[in-house]
């Protein structure tokens, strides 16, 4: 009976060296395939680097990458303004995956001398401004031009389908218009087909090149912008008991602000973030003015405390006016939602990115306190984002530029890295959900 066992078990064993072998084989291809366009990824980063556009403006971009997909054969469109959804279906059945990139630039001027440095302006806000790739969506959109590459010269043994979301206005859209991942939400880039898991990246300008970070459930905060007005009374600055001084009713609420993250939230359960980043009062240094105004933003990691904090902000806000006999006014503007990762479907992926890189250049790190949003496209299906090395090897993670600055650079040596990482993670899940469903 024992002898009869080992010899029905073998076909098992055989099924399970074959398949290891198969996958062996397709990681194979695919870290030579993404080395062998190291030298596009630079040239296409560099590019879109030198030309870049502002949010809802990406019409180059969008050009450039329709263009390139159209060449590889991939179906191609424009969508959400000057956005670009891709479409490749492989030869073989298969679930859906979504890949996302950014492609909007920043209103920053570039301080950094390199040969493709930007000194390109757009309109931001009714105003004519620099404008610079200061935070690596050049970048984001080359690798998903190459991971396109590599995924559509493999269509024959591609299971499923990929859709590749380049996505316009990340940061945000102009005034008084739509866009980024709602508006791509919005006009149905998630359906027909219907897709199943989403992936995204972002390169970090103080992770050396060649790594991979990544966290399990929350991962980046929910950014909420907020607009505080003051209403007091005007009178002269020499006489300031003749009226309600809404600079002082405004630099109080700034130091209640705080109190709210310091003393009032649970910090151990997760990070919370209240910015005061512009105070805008008076015109005149003896006058004092009858109005203030702050601008803000917050970021929290849990659905429920960032309630509970804009409920904290209004009652501080209108508390500290009403002792001061002054009137406020609060708005809060939800401008992104946590970014979640599935932890499932990180479990299910790990590998796929230890693949990649290499299983001691990937490490799980704690909450970042950015927002993305990339996090609209997780509210509706599991997601997976994690961040790419993009700082030279052997620098100080201090001294590294920091994002949206205009000395903000990074070392494109290792884009290859996420092209790999993101045609694993299309392979694996095809392969694991599959199995999954077949059980």
């Amino acid at each position: 009976m024992p002898y009869l066992k080992k010899i029905l078990s073998l076909p098992l064993i055989l099924i399970v060296f074959t398949v290891q072998a198969q996958d062996a084989k397709l990681q194979a291809q695919i870290a030579q395939r993404s080395s062998a366009i190291q030298s596009k990824l630079v040239e296409w980063r560099r590019h879109i680097h030198q030309n870049p556009e502002l949010g809802n403006r990406e019409v180059q971009t969008q050009a450039y990458v329709i263009a390139h997909l159209k060449s590889l054969g991939i179906d191609a469109r424009p969508v959400a303004k000057t956005g670009v959804l891709g479409i490749l279906k492989g030869d073989k059945p298969g679930p859906v995956i979504a890949i996302r990139a950014d492609m909007d630039g920043l209103p920053v001027k570039e301080r950094v001398d390199v040969p493709f440095k930007s000194i390109a302006t757009g309109e931001f806000n009714g105003a004519t401004v620099p404008v610079m790739h200061a935070c690596g969506h050049d970048a984001h959109v080359s690798v998903l031009m190459g991971t396109a590459e590599v995924l559509a010269s493999m269509k024959k043994d591609l299971p499923g389908t990929v859709k590749f979301f380049f996505q316009p206005a990340e940061e945000g859209p102009p005034v008084n218009e739509e866009g980024g991942a709602p508006l791509m939400i919005k006009e149905g880039v998630m359906e027909n087909p219907h897709v199943d898991a989403v992936l995204g990246l972002h390169i970090a300008s103080s992770l050396e090149v060649g790594q991979l970070k990544y966290k399990s459930g929350s991962f980046m905060a929910a950014s909420d912008w907020f607009r505080i007005k003051i209403t007091g009374k005007q009178t002269h600055g020499s006489t300031p008991w003749t009226g309600i001084d809404p600079i002082v009713v405004g630099a109080q609420i700034v130091n209640n602000l705080q109190a709210i993250v310091s003393r009032q939230e649970n910090l151990v359960q997760a990070p919370v973030v209240i910015t005061v980043g512009v105070f805008k009062a008076g015109v005149r240094s003896n006058i004092i003015p009858e109005e203030a105004s702050m601008d803000g933003t917050i970021r929290t990691l849990d659905s429920k405390m960032q309630k509970d904090v804009w409920e904290r902000i209004r009652r501080v806000c209108q508390t500290t006016a009403d002792a001061w006999g002054a009137q406020v006014d609060v708005q809060i503007d939800n401008k992104t939602l946590v970014t979640y990762n599935d932890p499932g479907l990180v479990k299910m992926l790990l590998p796929s990115l230890q693949s990649a890189a290499g299983a001691d250049k990937v490490s799980e790190i704690s909450w970042i306190t950015g927002s993305e949003d990339f996090s609209f496209f997780g509210e509706h299906i599991p997601a997976f984002f994690f961040n790419l090395g993009g700082m030279p090897k052997g620098m100080d993670p201090a001294k590294a530029p920091p994002h949206h600055t205009p000395d903000f650079a990074i070392d494109d040596s290792g884009l290859e890295v996420g092209v790999k990482a993101f045609c694993n993670m299309v392979y694996d899940y095809a392969r694991l959900k599959n199995g999954t469903e077949k059980k």
